[in-house]
């Protein structure tokens, strides 16, 4: 399968099945709908999550599903069973790939702020997209979608994770705040120059894809 990088925290997945998006928020690019057979949403937040672009991209295509969290579920309310709620441990199929939910709850961003649920995406075996949090999947990981810098984490931490995934590969994800320098900086700790982990790490740049 395919993987396309749409910007901050959303990527979509290709098969000859069909297109899986993922997390399509405020800071994804345009046209990442697309064509889409599926989208999954990790939680509500804007930059994962934007109401009137999915309400959108159903009337478009009445094959388009959608597969979420409860809480996302609700702010869609209309499309009726459009719209799938899953949890931790449920499985389903989307665009031919078999998909592992896990996970309950975005991280802690300060013990003042109430958390809010989130789930991850195992999508075909092969990738990990843990939303925004530090979910580590009680099965391996081949492919981690890494969220590099959030209000909710610091460095030695995202490195902590990686050791603790132990995932062939990473990607950047969550990344949409950082500039040039920012990037530089991250991709350096993570890279051969910094503390070490198990995992090789690159960034794919909007638009940029691979085969995983």
């Amino acid at each position: 399968m395919d993987l396309t990088k749409h910007g901050h925290a959303c990527v979509v997945i290709g098969t000859d099945e069909g297109r899986v998006v993922i997390d399509p928020g405020g800071f994804t690019e345009p046209g990442a709908l697309d064509g889409a057979t599926a989208a999954l949403v990790t939680h509500e937040h804007a930059d994962h999550f934007e109401p009137d672009r999915l309400r959108a991209a159903l009337d478009a295509d009445p094959a388009l599903e959608i597969w979420t969290n409860r809480s996302v579920a609700r702010l869609l309310d209309g499309p009726g069973d459009r719209v799938h709620v899953v949890g931790h441990g449920d499985t389903f199929t989307a665009a031919g790939l078999d998909v592992h939910v896990h996970g309950e709850l975005h991280a802690e961003i300060h013990p003042e702020i109430p958390r809010i649920a989130n789930v991850g995406f195992l999508v075909g075996g092969r990738l990990f997209h843990p939303g925004d949090a530090f979910t580590v999947p009680d099965e391996p990981v081949p492919v981690l979608l890494l969220p590099v810098h959030a209000p909710w984490s610091k460095i030695a931490e995202v490195i902590d994770y990686v050791r603790a995934v132990d995932a062939d590969q990473a990607y950047a994800v969550h990344d949409g705040l950082l500039n040039d320098n920012g990037l530089a900086i991250v991709g350096a700790l993570l890279g051969e120059r910094g503390p070490g982990t198990p995992t090789a790490y690159r960034r794919l740049a909007p638009g940029d894809s691979v085969e995983i």
